[in-house]
Order: structure tokens, then C-alpha cells, then sequence
């Protein structure tokens, strides 16, 4: 199977409350070799100017158990500096996964954009 890289684009939006949100749009692939993409990213993000981020899965082709760990590492670490983390796009297999393993613990899970913004307020 080919692999596709892991893509991470960073922007800035404001749901119904106004207040700023760090959205993470992840593409491709989402394996070991992610890590620089996926943490270096999130690494990036000031806890002060970034309290409430948005996952955005729906651009992922393939997610492997690697590339889990490195999404558990990111909402463990966005838990310890008090983020928000809300997570959307995920396929319904996934979404299984994300709950079965205890991402839910860290993150909620959201059909869509507009219901993970209304979901910080």
C-alpha cells in the first residue's frame, strides 16, 4: 500500500461564541512517519492563544494504530495544558476505535464542523 504523507493545515475560526478556535485539518495518512506533522504542529500552538482546537479528520485517508498513539500523545498533551480538544470528520469505524481505545476520555466526537464548534460552548 502506498502511503500518502500526513498534511496538517493550521487556521483560525470563530464559532457562535466568538472567541477564537485552532482548527488542525489533517490529510492523508496518518501513520509513524506522521509525527513531525502531526506533533510538530500541534507543538507550535501557544496554550495562552489556543485554548480550544478543533480536529479535523474528514481528509484522512488511512489511519493506522501508530498514527492513534500520536493522537493520544497530542490530546494527552493538550489535556495537561488545560486545551479543549473537539474532534470531527472521523468515519463511523473510527469513530468506534476513538471510543473503544479511550480517545473520548480526552476529546468529544462530532459528525461535522458546526457540531463540534457549538460543542465549546
Amino acid at each position: 500500500m502506498a502511503e500518502f504523507s500526513t498534511k496538517v493545515k493550521m487556521e483560525q475560526l470563530k464559532c457562535a461564541s466568538g472567541d477564537p478556535i485552532t482548527v488542525l485539518r489533517f490529510a492523508g495518512d496518518i501513520t509513524s512517519s506522521s509525527e513531525p506533522a502531526v506533533l510538530g504542529t500541534y507543538g507550535g500552538l501557544s496554550p495562552e492563544t489556543s485554548k480550544r482546537i478543533l480536529l479535523d479528520f474528514s481528509k484522512v485517508e488511512y489511519l493506522n494504530s501508530s498514527g492513534i498513539a500520536l493522537i493520544i500523545q497530542l490530546l494527552y498533551a493538550a489535556s495537561q495544558k488545560g486545551q479543549t480538544v473537539q474532534t470531527f470528520g472521523l468515519t463511523p469505524h473510527f469513530q468506534k476505535v476513538f471510543t473503544m481505545v479511550g480517545i473520548t476520555k480526552y476529546t468529544k466526537l462530532y459528525p461535522d464542523e458546526a457540531a463540534a464548534c457549538a460543542g465549546f460552548e
